[in-house]
């Protein structure tokens, strides 16, 4: 079976889109599929980073210097939110995108874009190619066959005038897309968890780009912290963060033992030897309710709010909203009780056991898909 992945990553658009559609594509290729992706060389992309993983990536021209509003016809009046995030009108990407397509004639065409929608997706598709979109927000239409959205909160009533009658909605955690390492990390965390509920490691992990170096801000803010004397703090950041040189000089400047990381190959790990995370309500969010790691949880996006909200309703997380030194301090202290930490790693826990990837490559591997 043939898979094509059209996604990007950028310093605006983050890294999590191509960080879950590589979780998927690994998946497929260990059922035996062949896997293929279509990215825009944006700023920040992570182009080398899937090749590096072993699969081949078509790369399509950006051209910074050219505006998008530019190519924006009258006509588009209700274009995604996001469409600006695509750097190229629709269109444009379409046309790009499906010379390679009719050539390859995928089986299946994954696409994982907040700016990308049916009319894309009718525009692109080859005949006999099925598809699987992926999306977090429930705000435009979409021509799938299958349909994920990994989001707590998210209901299949917030879909139906969005996709086709018969297409097969994957709604909820139980379907976040991670890596076997998180099921595998997932019983040795939750034991130690419940034998030692306290503060010895702390995890800060603000997406693999963090544009506005809220990281940065949230280590000054230490220094003002109570925590514990051999507390140890570890920073986890993309290869492509802005702000990396600065957020290093902060680290060394705290009063803890303190490592910045980049790009990672262990989070899994990491995250089942922490106490608390400080961490974006992005889709490592599902990473760490896997492995029960309480978190205080910071919305560096709007799409991320709905996440936030609906993990702190039901005990998995503190929402934070919006970076706040004397709110997050506040939290950081009310967090160490045992019995809170204890309480919060059960509920998050609860949300997801981390085997999502398996049955959606059971979904796509099918013959056929029907809702």
């Amino acid at each position: 079976m043939k898979i094509v992945f059209r996604v990007d990553a950028s310093v605006e658009i983050g890294t999590g889109h191509v960080m879950r559609c590589l979780t998927l594509a690994n998946a497929l290729r260990e059922q035996g599929g062949e896997c293929h992706f279509l990215c825009r060389e944006h700023k920040g992309h992570l182009i080398e980073q899937i090749e590096e993983q072993g699969f081949q990536v078509y790369r399509l021209k950006y051209d910074p210097s050219v505006e998008i509003k530019t190519f924006v016809s009258t006509e588009d009046t209700a274009l995604p939110y996001h469409a600006h995030w695509l750097g190229v009108p629709w269109q444009n990407d379409a046309e790009d995108c499906r010379s390679i397509l009719e050539t390859f004639a995928p089986d299946w065409l994954v696409v994982d874009h907040y700016a990308l929608d049916t009319r894309w997706e009718g525009a692109t598709c080859p005949v006999n190619t099925r598809l699987l979109a992926i999306d977090d927000l429930a705000d435009r239409e979409h021509l799938a066959d299958v349909l994920l959205d990994q989001n707590l909160g998210r209901n299949m009533e917030d879909y139906t005038t969005l996709v086709p009658a018969q297409c097969h909605c994957l709604i909820g955690p139980e379907f976040a897309l991670l890596r076997s390492e998180f099921a595998q990390w997932r019983d040795d965390s939750l034991t130690r968890r419940r034998e030692q509920p306290r503060l010895k490691r702390l995890l800060i992990t603000l997406g693999g780009v963090d544009k506005d170096n809220v990281t940065g801000q949230v280590l000054e803010a230490l220094n003002g912290c109570s925590l514990p004397e051999h507390c140890g703090i570890t920073v986890i950041m993309g290869a492509t963060a802005p702000w990396l040189d600065d957020v290093k000089i902060k680290a060394n400047a705290l009063s803890w033992p303190t490592e910045v990381v980049v790009s990672v190959n262990d989070m899994a790990r990491r995250m089942a030897e922490a106490d608390i995370a400080i961490g974006a309500a992005g889709s490592t969010s599902w990473e760490r309710c896997c492995l029960g790691l309480p978190t205080l949880m910071l919305v560096l996006a709007e799409n991320q709010k709905a996440i936030a909200q609906a993990l702190d309703k039901v005990g998995a997380a503190v929402c934070l909203g919006h970076f706040n030194s004397d709110v997050f301090n506040r939290q950081v202290v009310a967090l160490q009780d045992p019995n809170t930490l204890q309480a919060m790693s059960d509920a998050a826990a609860r949300q997801t056991s981390g085997e999502g990837g398996e049955a959606i490559c059971r979904i796509l591997l099918q013959e056929n898909v029907s809702a």
